[in-house]
């Protein structure tokens, strides 16, 4: 039987047209960036999935992506959330279309799993059979190869990584040390598609069994 979905909430959502030139320029934005899209997640690491979704999308890059320190549960207000992501395009109409897909990846497509049935202990073990620009360029991989995006709390995610990394035929390009801002750790694991989800597997069974026998070692 599959573990309960956690999927995020998108909290706030704002669009700028014409961006202000003195705003660009503490983006760093390119001359063509003229229209931005922002907005706020319950779930930091379901919210940058859906950036890069974006970006495959639309004619969007991605500007600014951050998490807030300790969650959602310990967030500035109402509509913060647990992180903020920032997209930048040619226009408005792009920049709209990257945010729609933030929307539905967020609303279907990316969501955490439930270790127990009041949902306080959960992970991420999602497999992205393209990257976009976003993430390929966090993973230092090239665009449109495949990830293994694996994140759990602490423990969970150091004994998940070696799982994942023993199960299948991939490399571990990028490491969350935790804790993060949100106090979890985990990864980003390269290969084809298929290792990719084995990888997640093995991830996702090794901390179900830690979730089972925490003190049996």
């Amino acid at each position: 039987m599959g573990l309960e979905r956690i999927h995020a909430d998108i909290l706030a959502v704002r669009l700028i047209p014409n961006v202000d030139p003195d705003l660009a320029k503490q983006f760093q934005l390119q001359a063509h960036h003229r229209s931005l899209a922002i907005f706020t997640s319950t779930v930091d690491d379901v919210g940058y999935t859906a950036l890069d979704e974006a970006t495959k999308r639309a004619d969007v890059e991605v500007v600014y992506a951050r998490s807030f320190y300790a969650g959602a549960a310990h967030a500035s207000g109402p509509l913060s959330g647990e992180m903020i992501g920032i997209i930048a395009g040619p226009s408005p109409d792009e920049v709209k279309s990257g945010m729609e897909a933030v929307l539905q990846t967020v609303e279907s497509d990316a969501y955490f799993e439930a270790l127990d049935q009041g949902k306080t202990h959960a992970i991420y073990a999602h497999v992205i059979s393209r990257t976009g620009s976003y993430l390929s360029q966090e993973a230092g991989i090239k665009i449109g190869e495949p990830i293994a995006y694996l994140i759990a709390p602490p423990l969970e995610a150091v004994y998940g990584l070696d799982a994942a990394l023993k199960a299948a035929d991939v490399e571990m390009v990028k490491f969350f040390g935790p804790p993060s801002e949100t106090n979890f750790g985990g990864g980003l694991l390269t290969g084809s598609q298929s290792a990719c989800q084995a990888a997640a597997d093995a991830f996702r069974d090794a901390i179900m069994e830690i979730s089972q026998n925490p003190i049996k070692y």
